[in-house]
């Protein structure tokens, strides 16, 4: 029983390293990956003995994640992929990580932005002679795989959250 949650925990960080990969990589999130993180949830709180109140207290904070984060989209300031990636995030971390995971996301999400810009405009000759998925990153006015700082933020989180604490 102990390798069947073990498994069942593992899936959160796997989905979302690669969500970020994916991220990097492409500049896209598939809907296959947040997907997965939303329905590998329910049996790992199952798992757990996560109680099904606190269970439903996931759901309303991925809620209202999907919610802010499609406004950000509406906005245009975070990707379709990103808004989705942070609402499975969110399922799985609840009420008692999600915050932590909004703050190490935003820092993470910062300090790579400024690296960023900094590569931009200091390795630009650079994106003619590298990879496809490097040159998309050093384009002048390339979109920012945000991706990357939500997978790294909801791992510094998980930690906290009640489904790894559970039991």
């Amino acid at each position: 029983m102990q390798t069947v949650v073990f498994v069942l925990l593992a899936l959160m960080p796997l989905l979302v390293i690669a969500g970020g990969l994916s991220d990097l990589l492409t500049m896209r999130i598939p809907n296959l990956i947040t997907g997965a993180l939303v329905v590998a949830f329910f049996p790992a709180a199952l798992a757990v003995g996560l109680p099904l109140g606190l269970v439903g207290l996931h759901g309303l904070v991925a809620f209202v994640a999907l919610g802010v984060g499609m406004g950000l989209f509406a906005l245009r300031v975070l990707g379709g992929g990103d808004a989705k990636l942070m609402a499975g995030v969110c399922l799985w971390l609840g009420p008692s990580a999600s915050l932590e995971f909004v703050l190490w996301t935003a820092i993470v999400g910062g300090l790579f932005s400024v690296a960023l810009i900094v590569a931009r405009k200091n390795l630009a000759p650079l994106a003619a002679v590298a990879p496809g998925w490097v040159g998309n990153l050093l384009a002048e006015k390339g979109d920012i795989p945000y991706g990357v700082a939500i997978a790294i933020g909801a791992l510094m989180a998980l930690p906290a959250s009640a489904i790894m604490t559970a039991g």
